[in-house]
Formats: C-alpha cells, structure tokens, sequence
C-alpha cells in the first residue's frame, strides 16, 4: 500500500496502552520494523511486539532513569539511551538479559540528541555541554568531539556520511563524518518568526530534507543541499512550550507531529498542504511519534502508547 493523503486521513487508533505513569519520553522502532520501545520519566523501558501488537516486557532503569533511546545498527535486541538521572553517561543495554554491554562517558551535561548512523556501529550524541560526540559501539572512548560554537541537536543523514548539527536555535552546520575535524563544510541560517528552541533535526529517507522541530508552535523543513526553506507549518497546539517530536514518513513525503490536544497534524511535504488532523484520544500532549520504517502503521504517546493502522473502510 502506498501511502497517500487518503491513506493517512484514514487512520484510526487501533491499540491504546497505558503501561506508564509518567510522560514516555521517547520511542523508537527496530530497524526491521517488528518492536517498538519506549522510555518514560517513570524509569521504565517498555518494549512492544508489533506482530503480536501487545507489550512484551518492561525493564527498569531506576537508578540512571531513561531519557532519549535508540535501536542500535542492525540489531532488535540492543539499546543505547541517556539519563535524566545521576549523570550523562550514555548506555549500551542487552535487551535479552537486562545487562549494560558498555558505558559512554564524556558528556557534561544533558543529552539533547542521540542518532545512530544507519550503515555501522558509529553514531553521534549532542549536548548542552556544547559539544557533539562520535562514538563507535565497539568501544568506550569517544572517538571524536567538535564543538560547534553553541547549544547542539544533531542527526545522522540516511547515508551514514554526513551529520547535521542545529545551533543555539538559528544554524544548521554540515560535517562530513570522515573529515569532521576541518569543521562544517556547509552552514544554513534559518530562524523562526516566534521565539523558539529548536528540539530536534531529522533527515528524510531520500537525504533531500532536513525537518527542524521546536518547542514553539512551528516546525520546518529545509532543502538539505541549499539550506533554502521549503515550508514551515504551524497551526498545532503548543502553548506550554513543550519538545513535541516530529518525524517524515518513510516515502519522505509527509511529515507528522504530535500536539498539545491529543491530535496528530500532517502534511505534505511536496504541496506544503494540511493533509489531516487525526484524533487519538490522547489524555496528555503527544510528546513523541514516529512511523514505522517497514509497516504501514506509526506509534503516538504521551503517558500512554498509541498504535494507529489504516482504516479499509475510509478509502
């Protein structure tokens, strides 16, 4: 099935856990497509079964707790995610017995950004230390630094070659993974009519777009050669000030994003059109979301786990 605006107006929830007491902080699917998990403020790591559509187990990270978490390169059964606890180490954890492989230490302060490369075993760690990190899985000591003159996001492209980095909220600088030493080889000045912060960067699938999100009312999508802005939606609820996550489907054509009434807002990113406005019932502001890089269907939470499925009878 391809997917189109009837096709993601057609959504509906299909399964609605609550396995959570707290806000889940971020969620993520395996490479292949069949397990999702998440992390919450309530220290817990859930991971879910998509096949079977239903939780299959819950971990416990009570002493670190669990910030940002990401499927390693390759693999459904590790895990390397960041505290809001203790320190800023980073954690590389067995899923299949509940054990720390290695520790990432290096960071001074929180991690505002965790992106795994999607060819090997590096990725990249960004933080309000002002500094963004290369690590390799294989080892604990970081394998390259660059400071890039302010507060950092970063994101891997889909090639694995180079790395975006957003700056205290107005650049976006382009490193080459080999050579990231001799610093950006490209820089983007964007900034947003309103005040805001710039929470997170992606890269669409086919490496043409970098999607910007903020913990303002707007978010962006620049052409990722140029820099030039292709479109900036708003129209979502946001009045709090959260870091609601956006992301593209995996076609690289819409983009989506959680907000602040429950609702998930999508567009096209060819026409710049609202494409639908789905209701999933959300108690709370939909902190994190994110499509699933094989199936046609995509998660939603805020303190509960949201899996959404087309709907035949709407098409």
């Amino acid at each position: 099935m391809k997917i189109t605006d009837s096709v993601l107006r057609s959504f509906r929830v299909a399964r609605t856990y609550r396995c959570n007491s707290e806000k889940v902080n971020c969620l993520d699917y395996s490479p292949n497509g069949e397990s999702v998990i998440s992390s919450s403020n309530d220290d817990c790591i859930v991971l879910y079964d998509m096949q079977e559509g239903k939780p299959s187990r819950t971990l416990f990270s009570k002493k670190y707790g669990v910030d940002l978490i990401r499927y390693t390169y390759g693999d459904s059964n590790t895990v390397v995610y960041t505290s809001n606890k203790l320190d800023d180490t980073i954690r590389y954890l067995s899923l299949t017995d509940n054990k720390y492989i290695r520790y990432f230490p290096g960071h001074s302060a929180r991690v505002t950004a965790l992106s795994m490369s999607p060819v090997d075993e590096m990725f990249i760690s960004s933080s309000l230390d002002k500094t963004i990190r290369i690590w390799d899985l294989r080892t604990p000591d970081c394998q390259g630094l660059t400071n890039p003159l302010g507060r950092p996001i970063c994101s891997f492209d889909p090639d694995g070659l180079i790395f975006a980095a957003g700056v205290e909220s107005r650049a976006i600088k382009l490193y080459d993974l080999r050579a990231f030493d001799k610093g950006p080889f490209a820089n983007f000045e964007t900034r947003f009519n309103r005040v805001c912060d710039w929470t997170g960067l992606k890269f669409s699938n086919d490496g043409k777009q970098i999607l910007i999100y903020t913990n303002g009312g707007g978010i962006r999508i620049l052409n990722a050669f140029s820099g030039s802005v292709l479109h900036t939606f708003s129209g979502y609820n946001n009045s709090t000030g959260m870091a609601l996550e956006a992301c593209f489907t995996p076609d690289s054509q819409f983009v989506m994003i959680g907000s602040e009434d429950g609702r998930v807002h999508v567009w096209s990113t060819e026409s710049g059109m609202k494409v639908a406005v789905l209701d999933g019932k959300h108690p709370g502001p939909i902190n994190t979301l994110q499509f699933n890089p094989r199936f046609m269907t995509f998660a939603s939470a805020c303190t509960n786990m949201t899996f959404w499925l087309p709907c035949d009878e709407d098409l």
